[in-house]
């Protein structure tokens, strides 16, 4: 039975996804209700679930859900390869204008290869080589001899991702912000990014602090001594490959958590695939996906039950000793779900 909420319920659309995704979504709801079920939820399909129901992985229906509520949590969603299905997600930050990418990753267990991990990815979503304007040029008998891919990055693209990383680090205060780019080769690409980049952070001289990495350098330094870095931001395919590797850092995507942030709508997921392979077996973790309600839940103006749930987090891991397999524990979907609820009542 759910505890009683305060305040009225926060309208939000609910996708279970694919693979292990009903599983996980599952759990990551009965915890929610265990907090007091702040969100009335609007139930969508999308991915195989939404091919099978009407025929597109990403169904109309799904769309105006998430135009009215303007909140979603998903869990992960397969587009499937060939039949002409663009990417779900990528979809899904055009349609929205999802233009943050945001990746936090922390350590919760202790006695990995690194401790005190504490890292924040603001990567621009909607620019950048994931415009995919590519094509083939023919050579001879070969069609396909030359492929072509051109990259877009904008001034207002730049300074809107930008001033969102310095806003982020302002709001959770935090101390310093990375600008990672290739502007060394890319000087017109990457250049535009981190000019923006820089004339941004002058406006936050004496509140956050600011340096720059050429991104190769910052992956390896990401190894060495990730330490350093606080909050990186960085365009879309840098994003992408740095945020599962700071991922790594903390025991990989099983621990990540994400957010896409546009200025009408936001939507929060486990970073992680569908796991076709374990679907149905319920021994997937759902503590990405339970991070990413819990980004959810202080972006809707919950903080406290952020802070909760958080908090319940950290003591089913570390007091109750509680883990799923990937995490060297025995604990079943529904068992570690069951746990967050006696903490958070």
């Amino acid at each position: 039975m759910a505890a009683q909420h305060d305040g009225p319920q926060i309208p939000a659309t609910l996708i279970p996804g694919d693979g292990i995704g009903p599983e996980i979504v599952e759990a990551v709801v009965q915890v929610l209700d265990a907090l007091g079920a702040p969100f009335a939820w609007d139930v969508q399909q999308g991915g195989l679930a939404g091919i099978t129901a009407c025929g597109d992985p990403l169904p109309a229906a799904t769309l105006a859900s998430i135009h009215r509520t303007r909140l979603a949590l998903k869990g992960p969603l397969t587009t499937p390869v060939g039949g002409g299905f663009r990417s779900v997600n990528v979809r899904l930050r055009e349609e929205f204008g999802l233009y943050a990418n945001v990746r936090p990753v922390r350590t919760m267990l202790p006695g990995g290869r690194y401790e005190n991990i504490d890292l924040v990815m603001v990567r621009e979503n909607l620019e950048g080589l994931y415009v995919a304007f590519e094509h083939y040029i023919p050579v001879g008998n070969d069609p396909q001899a030359v492929a072509i891919s051109s990259g877009v990055n904008t001034k207002a693209g730049s300074r809107r991702i930008a001033e969102y990383a310095f806003d982020y680090a302002v709001r959770h205060g935090r101390r310093k912000v990375t600008i990672v780019h290739k502007a060394n080769v890319l000087k017109a690409l990457t250049g535009i990014f981190l000019d923006t980049a820089r004339d941004v952070a002058r406006a936050y001289e004496g509140r956050v602090a600011c340096d720059e990495r050429i991104v190769d350098a910052c992956a390896m330094q990401l190894v060495l001594d990730p330490w350093q870095f606080d909050v990186i931001v960085t365009t879309n395919l840098f994003g992408d490959i740095l945020s599962d590797q700071m991922a790594g850092l903390v025991g990989g995507l099983g621990m990540a958590p994400g957010a896409n942030i546009g200025p009408d709508a936001a939507i929060f997921e486990a970073v992680h695939g569908s796991a076709p392979d374990i679907a149905g077996q319920g021994i997937a973790n759902p503590l990405a996906l339970l991070l990413a309600a819990a980004m959810m839940l202080d972006h809707a103006g919950r903080p406290d039950l952020d802070a909760r749930l958080r908090t319940a987090l950290d003591q089913v891991l570390m007091q109750d000793n509680i883990r799923t397999r990937d995490l060297g524990g025995a604990a079943s979907t529904q068992a570690f779900a069951a746990a967050v609820v006696r903490r958070v009542k």
